[in-house]
């Protein structure tokens, strides 16, 4: 799997065809890798050798729909629910998260051997859908105003600043962490000035609505 950024040494054919360069495993599948050179970012196809490496279903979940692609690895290589690695299907290559391991029809763990595991669950982390909750900054009215944020999974939340996205602006007072990623951060929830998380571990935003025409009807 390429969440582990492996390497292996192989000829490019844009700069090095007669010597090997250091070039980096995009992804695995089909029996053949998707590599890119370090040395001038030529990206092709090559065939790796292994004796051990075994290809397993992976389904992929974005915005409410899901799915199906295949990942290969090594067999006896450890795997564990948080951990990220690239998929790649005909309509695109999209950065996954892990979020089950399924070792049976009954069976779901945490960590196990890649080749242990039937199917890989995962979500898409690279471009992600944040929910955003907001209140009245004034607190004259109980009402809220939800919506749901599109946004790189690498844009970063701090709570006691403000951020503005298009026609919407808001200052965050709470950030409520994805359960796969947990072991990331202290708390489940973060409401201290300074708290800080990634779009593609946040599950929701609490935030004051600080758009110019917020509750003017009001």
């Amino acid at each position: 799997m390429t969440a582990h950024a492996e390497r292996v040494p192989l000829t490019c054919s844009s700069c090095s065809p007669e010597l090997e360069t250091e070039h980096e495993v995009l992804t695995t599948g089909g029996g053949t890798a998707t590599v890119k050179c370090t040395e001038c970012g030529h990206v092709h196809k090559e065939q790796l050798e292994s004796e051990t490496v075994v290809e397993r279903d992976v389904i992929v979940s974005q915005d409410g729909e899901s799915l199906k692609a295949t990942v290969s690895a090594d067999a006896d290589e450890e795997v564990v629910t948080g951990e990220e690695f690239i998929v790649e299907t005909d309509e695109a290559i999209m950065q996954v998260r892990i979020t089950s391991l399924q070792l049976g029809p009954e069976t779901r763990r945490a960590r196990a051997d890649f080749g242990d595991v039937s199917t890989f669950w995962t979500r898409v982390v690279d471009n992600v859908s944040v929910g955003v909750t907001l209140h009245p900054r004034d607190g004259r009215h109980d009402e809220t105003r939800p919506f749901d944020l599109q946004i790189p999974g690498d844009e970063e939340f701090t709570v006691g600043e403000t951020h503005e996205y298009g026609d919407e602006e808001f200052t965050v007072t709470g950030i409520v962490i994805r359960e796969d990623a947990y072991g990331r951060y202290d708390y489940k929830k973060l409401d201290h000035d300074g708290d800080t998380a990634l779009a593609k571990d946040t599950k929701r935003l609490y935030a004051y609505d600080e758009t110019s025409n917020a509750w003017s009807a009001w």
